[in-house]
């Protein structure tokens, strides 16, 4: 018998006590002293830390190393840019799989592949088989040359983040790269893992630096856990394991790749991969996948049985190998089993907190008949005693970083069940009455005793508020452009004259504010806005074609949402529908733009110029949620004219709108081409959106573009366009041309101050101190990663409102560490720099010294209740108490 191979850290393993048990031809700890459970619950928690040196890691390089990558595994490799990895397979021809792995592109021309360590042998084998049909490809194995370190659980990015040396971590998404020096050697961080924790890295360095690594990382609080929880661990996730959930089922016969519901995120059929091991029986797998989501199974031979997690609901533990049942028939077998521990978390949403407690449960994964549907319960033999066990689609849910959440079948079930409608015996006036009495409490608590401060909201003045809820308010009034008629606009309706002014009216103030040409008044929402340009952009590319299937956008430039973008310009958002998928990296077509290192908050842009020149997007679209500096208008215009690109540059200005001009930013007279915005954050106006345009009514391209954001405006988005609201807002756009060169520098000058104010408190201010932190409306302060829902929380309670906000190196929003602050609202109650210093100073004691201070809060708001910027001369006051009367 071959003797065991040891890692570089076996002698560690001993020192903590480790149980060290033979493992893929590796002498490796099971467990340590604290035990398989207690190093579980400690990753959940905490963080624990793995020595997976154990895996294989092969380098690929040469010139033929992406075509033979794509011929040998079973995802894209050529999707990877660099500081990228991907999950993947090696896959046998028969569409079974030979080991799962996973490929890291550290450097633009090497590959990292991680395969399994009992596999190693086997998997070295098959590739140089494989490799011998190529020219120009290296392989060498590094197994071990390189240790691999796995740092996983909650606290995991702050304890790594302590030994950085140089360089940063990855960017917070899944799969992400980077290198960084740590403990005085240059390590290869990803964003991976084999735990379910969405905060995860795998670490590679070389072997003789590893045991320093390692005990800095024990000192930084990291928990050491063995091969027993790590199984316990992915099998909570419902990861796979090969010898398990891939190979060979107990009765011989070969897993299908797609049994593993993992295969849709490993699996590619780009055109780019060429033919690759395994594809026709792997596509046959895909087919009968995508029939079974459509409720067809006829393609049931091809996918017979596929991979589900389960609970036991009856007391014992499924182990790998006992039958499952349904009724009387064999379904399948149990794969993976055991018992896992889980903290109990209590509370609903973002107020859900980890306890003290703990409890456990027995869990499977099972390998079953396809036509077996989550919520059914199954039998599993265990012994000849028949288990109860509930069909899940997941057992452990990791979208809301830091941690992960377990899914109990009770809790699962309760989710499936419509919930109970109670019947309310009081009588309908009296439950009218209830909500009215909410309503004045909540009107005056939030405009007579709470500071106002998220950067979105505007209190509109009473003017608009009342012009908003008259006639014709509830109207209809939709109309086009006909050209049988020199481009009269035709009503469909009756009644319809005085709306029609006043939209008339309501392009003339809003075309006077911007400076343009052209006006798109009827979207009701800055979200729809932007869809009407992404749908007329569709539109305007498709014109010379409209028999053939429209395509989408070839390539779209914008602000990632987690570095402050707006959600409708992101492809999970309003653009979705309008990108179209890179035929590269399999995603949807959009680039992002570059950073500046010091301050994220920026864009650089001098890297934007080669992204330019490559991609030649078709839509640029700058504007952020999160903004606090000018946008480089006039530089991007210079690049692209200058590349001579066929691109439309949009601004996005939703939470700007009301600072346009010369104390901020004019993109038109810097030379964008589209504007949208939301009439109701800095502007004065009613919640809803605007397109803007500046384009020559005599350049034939300008002019029909401008056409299909009418066409899409009506009949694309929108029917009834909100009239009274439509209303409400021409009385704000006057409003606004009126008092804007008062309003607009008092805005801005607020924001500094209130910016040096909560600096000068001790708060960490993002942004550029040199300019005072910010340009714009907008304040954002850190308080801590996963602290922005709680200290929002406690700010509320304290009457001062504003919203919690991921900051740029933050996975999401549930890990947010950052509040974004707006002064636009309390401005226009009239309060000046020195009363947002007093501001400042109450939010610091609640931050800081958690203090309570409602009564200061409520009494500095009590200063300010009387509107500014708004008509209130008694002409105005008289016109006021008649449309009172009319309501």
């Amino acid at each position: 018998m071959a003797s065991l191979l040891r890692t570089p850290l076996f002698a560690r393993h001993q020192a903590l006590n480790g149980q060290m048990v033979p493992f893929g031809g590796w002498e490796m700890p099971l467990h340590y002293s604290a035990g398989i459970l207690q190093e579980h619950l400690a990753t959940r928690r905490a963080a624990g830390l793995f020595d997976v040196s154990h895996m294989g890691r092969f380098t690929i390089t040469g010139k033929e190393a992406l075509p033979f990558l794509q011929h040998v595994l079973t995802n894209n490799a050529g999707a990877l840019e660099l500081n990228e990895s991907q999950y993947t397979l090696l896959a046998t021809p028969d569409g079974g799989a030979l080991d799962d792995a996973y490929l890291y592109r550290f450097f633009e021309d090497r590959y990292l592949l991680v395969v399994n360590a009992a596999n190693r042998p086997a998997d070295w084998d098959h590739l140089q088989q494989v490799r011998a049909h190529f020219q120009d490809v290296r392989l060498t194995d590094v197994t071990m040359d390189m240790a691999m370190l796995s740092l996983q659980g909650p606290r995991s990015k702050k304890m790594l983040a302590a030994l950085l040396e140089d360089g940063a971590l990855p960017e917070p998404r899944r799969n992400a790269l980077s290198i960084a020096r740590c403990a005085g050697v240059e390590v290869w961080i990803g964003r991976t893992g084999y735990t379910g924790e969405p905060l995860c890295f795998e670490l590679f360095l070389p072997a003789t630096a590893v045991t320093d690594l390692w005990n800095r990382l024990l000192d930084q609080g990291a928990h050491p856990v063995g091969l027993g929880a790590r199984d316990t661990l992915r099998l909570e996730a419902g990861l796979p394991l090969y010898g398990h959930e891939l190979g060979a089922d107990p009765a011989g016969d070969t897993i299908p790749v797609f049994a593993s519901p993992l295969a849709r995120h490993a699996v590619s059929f780009s055109p780019l991969k060429g033919d690759f091991i395994g594809q026709n029986p792997l596509h046959r797998q895909f087919m009968a996948q995508r029939a079974f989501l459509e409720g067809n199974f006829h393609r049931l031979p091809d996918l017979p049985r596929m991979l589900r997690t389960v609970e036991v609901i009856d007391k014992g533990i499924a182990r790998a190998g006992a039958a499952v049942f349904q009724g009387k028939q064999q379904i399948g077998w149990v794969t993976s089993g055991t018992m896992v521990p889980h903290w109990v978390f209590e509370g609903q949403g973002l107020s859900a907190v980890m306890t003290e407690r703990t409890e456990r449960r027995a869990i499977a994964l099972v390998l079953i008949d396809s036509q077996v549907a989550e919520g059914e319960i199954v039998t599993i033999d265990v012994r000849g005693k028949p288990l109860r066990a509930g069909v899940m689609p997941y057992l452990l849910r990791s979208e809301a970083p830091p941690f992960a959440r377990p899914i109990t079948w009770a809790l699962y079930r309760r989710q499936q069940q419509a919930a109970a409608i109670e019947r309310n015996r009081e009588e309908a006036a009296n439950r009218v009455r209830h909500w009215v009495q909410r309503a004045v409490e909540n009107h005056r608590w939030r405009q007579e005793q709470c500071i106002n401060l998220i950067p979105s909201e505007q209190t509109p003045s009473r003017l608009v508020r009342l012009l908003s809820i008259t006639d014709p308010a509830g109207r209809y009034a939709e109309h086009k452009k006909v050209k049988a008629f020199a481009d009269a606009e035709v009503f469909y309706y009756q009644g319809t004259d005085f709306i029609a002014a006043v939209e008339a009216a309501l392009a003339r103030e809003m075309a006077l504010f911007l400076g343009c040409r052209q006006v798109e008044t009827r979207p009701v929402s800055g979200q729809m806005a932007n869809m009407v340009v992404f749908s007329a952009m569709v539109d305007h590319i498709n014109r010379a074609d409209r028999k053939s299937e429209q395509r989408r956008l070839r390539h779209v430039m914008n602000h990632h949402i987690i570095k402050g973008g707006h959600l409708s310009a992101q492809p999970m958002g309003a653009l979705r529908d309008y990108i179209m998928r890179d035929p590269v990296t399999e995603r949807p077509a959009v680039i992002n733009f570059p950073v500046l290192p010091n301050n994220p908050y920026t864009i650089d842009v001098a890297a934007c110029r080669p992204l330019l020149e490559r991609y030649q997007p078709e839509l640029v679209i700058l504007g952020k949620s999160m903004t606090l500096h000018r946008e480089p208008v006039a530089d991007l215009r210079r690049m692209i004219d200058k590349l001579q690109l066929d691109t439309v540059l949009m601004v996005d200005m939703a939470h700007v709108l009301g600072l346009y001009g010369p104390h901020f930013q004019a993109p038109f007279a810097e030379g964008a081409d589209l504007l949208t915005g939301s009439t109701h954050k800095t502007f004065f106006g009613t919640q809803r959106g605007i397109v803007a345009g500046n384009g020559h009514p005599d350049r034939p391209e300008e002019a029909a573009l401008w056409e299909a954001v009418q066409r899409r405006a009506f009949p694309g988005a929108v029917s009834n366009h909100h009239l009274g609201t439509l209303l409400g807002l021409l009385a704000a756009a006057i409003e606004m041309n009126a008092f804007k060169e008062r309003y607009q520098p008092q805005v801005i000058a607020n924001a500094k101050a209130f910016a040096r104010s909560l600096h000068a408190c001790g708060l960490k201010v993002a942004g550029d101190p040199n300019m005072d932190f910010t340009e714009t409306h907008q304040v954002i302060v850190q308080v801590g990663y996963g602290q922005g829902p709680d200290i929002a929380r406690q700010l509320e309670e304290n009457h001062i409102i504003c919203n919690y906000q991921a900051g740029p190196d933050e996975e999401g929003f549930t890990a947010s560490g950052a509040l974004r602050l707006g002064v636009a609202e309390m401005t226009r109650f009239g309060m000046q720099p020195e009363d947002f210093q007093t501001l400042a100073q109450l939010m610091a004691d609640v931050i800081l010294h958690a203090k309570t201070v409602k009564d200061p809060v409520r009494r500095l708001r009590e200063g300010f209740l009387r509107m500014r910027f708004c008509f209130d001369d008694d002409a105005t006051d008289q016109l006021l108490e008649q449309l009172h009367r009319l309501l």
